[in-house]
Order: C-alpha cells, then sequence, then structure tokens
C-alpha cells in the first residue's frame, strides 16, 4: 500500500489527516486562491515566437472550520501536474477534478507545465543594428497585448550587449533605463505598464576597440519579467 493509499483509508476510517488538525472553529470562513504563473519565451530575430512554455503554481489560504472538502474544476488539462498530498488522485484522475481537505494556512495546491494554446501578454519587437566595430544601435519595443483596464508591474527588459562595452546612451518612453556592466546589458525598468499600449527604448551604445580580431558577438535573446494579475497565460 502507497503512502497516498494509507492517507486514504485512514480518511475513510477516522476522517483525520495528517496535514490538518482537528477541532479547527473560525468566526468568518475564507478562501484565497492566487494563480502565479511564470512565462518562458524564445523570440526570434524578426520577433517570431520559437519557444513558449508555461510553469504555472496554485496557492491557497485557508482558514475553515471542521473538515471542508474542497472541489476545484479546471478549464484545461495541464501537463506535468504535481500535487500536494491533501489531493485526492483518484477522482481527480477519473473526473479532472482537484479534490482535497486542504491544510490550514498558506499552501502550494499543485504545480504544472502547459505548452499548449499560450496567450502572450507581451509582443517584443528588437532591431539591433552593428555600426562597424565601435557601435552598436539597439532598437526595441514592447507592445502588451492584455486588456486596456490591466496594469503589468514591475516590469524589467534585459537587452544584452557586448562584452567591451564602454558606455549606452539610452532614451526611453516610459520607465527607467541603464547600462548595468555586471550583467552586460541594458537595463530597462517601467513599474506601470498599461495594456493595450506600447513602449520603447532606443540606445546607441558605444563600445571599446580592440587591436586584436574580435570573435562574431553571438546576441543573446532579450529577456522580461513582470507581475500580472487576474491573467493567465
Amino acid at each position: 500500500m502507497s503512502a497516498r493509499q494509507a492517507q486514504s483509508a485512514t480518511l475513510a476510517v477516522t476522517g483525520a489527516v495528517s496535514w490538518r488538525r482537528e477541532g479547527l472553529r473560525y468566526k468568518t470562513n475564507e478562501v484565497f486562491l492566487d494563480v502565479v504563473e511564470d512565462v518562458n519565451l524564445l523570440v526570434g530575430a524578426t520577433g517570431n515566437v520559437l519557444r513558449c512554455d508555461v510553469v504555472g503554481r496554485i496557492l491557497m489560504k485557508c482558514h475553515l472550520s471542521d473538515m471542508p472538502e474542497l472541489r476545484l474544476g479546471l478549464s484545461d488539462t495541464p501537463e506535468d501536474v504535481t500535487f500536494h498530498q491533501c489531493v485526492n488522485l483518484g477522482t481527480y484522475e477519473a473526473q479532472q477534478v482537484v479534490t482535497f481537505i486542504p491544510p490550514d494556512g498558506e499552501f502550494e495546491l499543485m504545480k504544472y507545465r502547459s505548452a499548449d494554446g499560450i496567450s502572450v501578454p507581451f509582443k517584443v519587437m528588437p532591431v539591433i543594428k552593428e555600426l562597424g566595430r565601435t557601435r552598436m544601435e539597439a532598437n526595441v519595443t514592447v507592445k502588451s497585448l492584455f486588456g486596456p483596464k490591466m496594469f503589468a508591474l514591475s516590469v524589467v527588459v534585459l537587452v544584452p550587449v557586448p562584452d567591451n562595452t564602454a558606455k549606452a546612451i539610452i532614451r526611453v518612453t516610459t520607465g527607467k533605463a541603464k547600462y548595468d556592466a555586471t550583467k552586460r546589458a541594458i537595463v530597462w525598468k517601467v513599474r506601470r505598464f498599461a495594456g493595450g499600449t506600447e513602449h520603447g527604448l532606443r540606445a546607441e551604445v558605444v563600445l571599446v576597440s580592440t587591436t586584436k580580431e574580435a570573435k562574431p558577438w553571438v546576441r543573446p535573446p532579450i529577456s522580461m519579467s513582470f507581475q500580472l494579475s487576474q491573467i493567465s497565460c
């Protein structure tokens, strides 16, 4: 008998589970649920999506009396799912419904990965030009593809530059940007990015001239991080 089967047998006989103590009482019963998703996106030089997947977590906070059984329906069946031990795997496999007696307080209900039907919230359009051995020009446009009533917060775009960069003269239409030698990139930060809008970065990068024949610069991909509530990819 597996550990999950033993837990199910114990619950059936005694009503007790190892992850939740008995006799809990709350004046107000509350359940909070957050879906946190990380989008891994690889974009080609022309802006086309080469690879995209989402790694997500469902986080819960439960303040409920007694031993409640909760049911959570999923509109899609995600891949590579890992559940908290409280989830009834038999019900999920048979009905695609997540049934569980939750722990008290905060916990991670499940993790998952998905690569199908992903709606990318941003489009990044880079134009990089190498102007000889001592200059480079970068123009990056970022367009938000979600609704105009929504906002992405703490947006950070990293635009890689060559190792021999001396300085960068940067202009942005919103936020702040600077050259960070430790990251070998221009770091563009936008505190609040509205949906249905686009903003741009233009940078003239000055390179240190070298006497040795340098290897051609292999451009790393542009990376981006952000927080976006009330939307699921």
